[in-house]
């Protein structure tokens, strides 16, 4: 039995905390007063930025949510009995929840023309980035074809990062 605290988990678990704490932050920004804020007509172009941003962003987690199926983790650790995906969403971006949510993120940052939360949105970015390493070394070690997968499809970014 692992006596270790839950954010010393082998599985990364901490992960899971500051993710939440970063759609919290996000989620909530908007919200905040006295923040600086675009006025017209750049709050009527991002807002028509931000939706075409965020309901792609949407699309993409649910279609990487349908395409992992069982094989879901909130943890940058594979299941015990995890199976390789690599089709549906899973062919244009290794990571399509991460990056659905990251879009979305930028999405409503616009919608709601909210400096703050295009920043947490940036930081998120950075926060995914770092989650999907260790979540890829893990990959690499259970899947003999991941390295070649991480050749052929990029990270974050569809055919760009």
């Amino acid at each position: 039995m692992n006596n270790q605290p839950w954010w010393r988990g082998q599985k990364g678990e901490w992960y899971v905390v500051v993710q939440f704490i970063l759609f919290g932050l996000i989620a909530i920004a908007p919200l905040l007063p006295g923040l600086p804020r675009w006025g017209t007509p750049w709050s009527i172009l991002t807002l028509i930025i931000g939706l075409g941003l965020f309901l792609p962003g949407a699309a993409l987690v649910l279609s990487g949510l349908i395409n992992l199926g069982r094989n879901l983790s909130p943890l940058p650790h594979p299941k015990e009995d995890a199976q390789m995906v690599e089709t549906g969403a899973y062919k244009i971006v290794r990571h399509p929840i991460y990056s659905g949510i990251i879009l979305g993120a930028i999405g409503y940052a616009l919608f709601t023309t909210s400096l703050l939360t295009l920043i947490l949105s940036f930081i998120l970015f950075l926060f995914f980035d770092l989650k999907s390493r260790r979540e890829e070394t893990q990959l690499t070690h259970k899947f003999s074809q991941y390295a070649a997968y991480q050749k052929r499809v990029k990270k974050l970014i569809p055919f760009i990062y």
